[in-house]
This record gives C-alpha cells, sequence and structure tokens, in this order.
C-alpha cells in the first residue's frame, strides 16, 4: 500500500470512530441516525447536479449496498442501545476484517499475501479483545454487534466491486449514499410518532456526524479502487482503538491496561498491513 492510500485510510478511521461516538452519545439514536442521513441526503443530492452517474455496470452494486447499509443502520442504532461503546464496537468492527477479505477472495477473486493475512488476523483479534473487560464479555448485545459485523462485510465486498466498475469513486460515493440515505427519515416516521426533543447543539452534531460518516466511507471506497479490500477494510477498523480513547475521554468508559494491550496488537497488525 502506499503511503499516501495508507495515510488517507487512516485519516477516514479516525473520522469513522468520531461519528460513532456522536450516534452512541448523543440521545435518541434512531433520530440521530436520521439527522446523519437528512445531512447526507441534503449534500448527495447538490452534488448530483455536478457529479456524473456511475457507468450502468455498477448500478446493481449501487442498489444493493444501500440495502445493506439501511439494515446496517438499524442494526447499528439497536447495538448501541443494549452495550456501551467499548463492548459494542469493537464486536461490530472486528468481525468485518476477515469476512471482507473471504468475501474478496471468493467474490472478487482477490489474493493477499501472507503479511498482510497476518495483519487482518492481528487486526481483528485485537480488536475484538478490546470487548473484554470485567469477568467477561456480556452476551446480551452479541446478537446485534455481530449483526452489524456481518452486514459491515457484506457492504464494504458490495462497494469494493462496484466502485471498480463505476468509472469514478466519486460518482460512485455519492449515488449510493444518496439511494442510502433517503431511506432513513421514512423508517423513523414509521416507527415514531415524533421526534424527540433535541438542542440546537444536539441537532448540529448529528447532522455534523453525517457529512463525517460520508467523508469517511469514501475515502475508504476510494481507497478499495487501489489496494485489497481486506487490507482496506482492516485498516479502517483500526478506528477502535481512537474509539477507545473518545469513550474514556468524553464518554467516561473505561480504558484498561488489557485494552491498551489490544490496542498494541492492532498497532501491530497495522503495521503489517502497510509492509
Amino acid at each position: 500500500m502506499s503511503p499516501f492510500v495508507l495515510t488517507c485510510v487512516m485519516c477516514a478511521a479516525i473520522l469513522h470512530a468520531g461519528w460513532n461516538a456522536v450516534l452512541r452519545g448523543v440521545g435518541d439514536r434512531l433520530w440521530s441516525m436520521t439527522l446523519m442521513m437528512i445531512a447526507v441526503t441534503c449534500v448527495t443530492a447538490v452534488a448530483a447536479v455536478f457529479v456524473p452517474w456511475p457507468d450502468v455496470a455498477s448500478w446493481p452494486y449501487v442498489i444493493t449496498s444501500a440495502i445493506i447499509h439501511t439494515g446496517y443502520n438499524l442494526s447499528l442504532v439497536r447495538t448501541y442501545r443494549v452495550g456501551d461503546l467499548g463492548q459494542t464496537y469493537p464486536i461490530s468492527r472486528g468481525s468485518s476484517p476477515v469476512l471482507v477479505a473471504l468475501g474478496a477472495m471468493i467474490f472478487a477473486h482477490e489474493a493477499i499475501n501472507m503479511v498482510s493475512a497476518l495483519g487482518i488476523v492481528l487486526v481483528s483479534t485485537g480488536i475484538i479483545s478490546l470487548a473484554f473487560q470485567g469477568k467477561g464479555l456480556r452476551a446480551d448485545f452479541l446478537p446485534a454487534a455481530l449483526t452489524t459485523g456481518i452486514l459491515i462485510g457484506a457492504y464494504t465486498v458490495v462497494d469494493g466491486i462496484g466502485v471498480r466498475l463505476a468509472g469514478s469513486s466519486v460518482a460512485y460515493t455519492n449515488s449510493m449514499f444518496l439511494l442510502w440515505s433517503i431511506t432513513m427519515p421514512p423508517i423513523f416516521f414509521a416507527m415514531r410518532e415524533k421526534p424527540p426533543a433535541y438542542t440546537g447543539v444536539q441537532t448540529g452534531m448529528a447532522l455534523i456526524g453525517g457529512l463525517v460518516s460520508l467523508l469517511a466511507y469514501g475515502i475508504v471506497i476510494w481507497a478499495m479502487q487501489h489496494d485489497a479490500m481486506g487490507v482496506v477494510s482492516a485498516l479502517r477498523e483500526t478506528s477502535v482503538v481512537y474509539a477507545a480513547l473518545i469513550g474514556r475521554v468524553f464518554l467516561r468508559e473505561t480504558l484498561t491496561a488489557r485494552r491498551i494491550a489490544s490496542c498494541m496488537a492492532i498497532a501491530l497488525g497495522a503495521a503489517c498491513l502497510a509492509w
């Protein structure tokens, strides 16, 4: 992986941890996610006037990814309702790099070398180990967290294949986000009678979180044009290190010596991927 692509993906990881912390820490998660998607809809709708549409061959992937992302939104909201950021985020994110690598191997005939494979395993193992605290892992949020991880793996592989057929990563990203983001407001109002009372700060944070999520994943989609999906996915998931720090500083969640050791394993895995 080139230093420029590596730097961009690591920046995306920081951004990704940031918007997940916003979703976890601000009021009603479903409404926060809806506000995030409203912001994304506004930006991508305006951009669609200026950005060309992706090639026709990529449209089945655009549509499929938007559908999977909608399921991911709902699963993520459910996951964050039943567990703290320090446990739910690692399970969801840690399970996906291996799934992405396997999916890319099966559906895109994408091979990775032994060093990269070791890096993916180290990153995933380190991430999942972050979820263990105290006497062990709570079981009540595992189904939702693992479902979220599977959906992450699915949409990442779909987007990795789709963007390579699109002719432009910007065109693919804008179209997919536009189609995805318009689904959340109808879903919210079908599930709730009215929005909760949010302060201006809470609303602003959720809207900004949506724009950050657009930028963060847009970088990842672009990177998958240049490198293996499994490698890009694993590097993106180093965001759990930043999420653990955010959880400790802003959400008052515990950062133990065990979690620090896990972060070191993740860093070693990232070094293997950047080799």
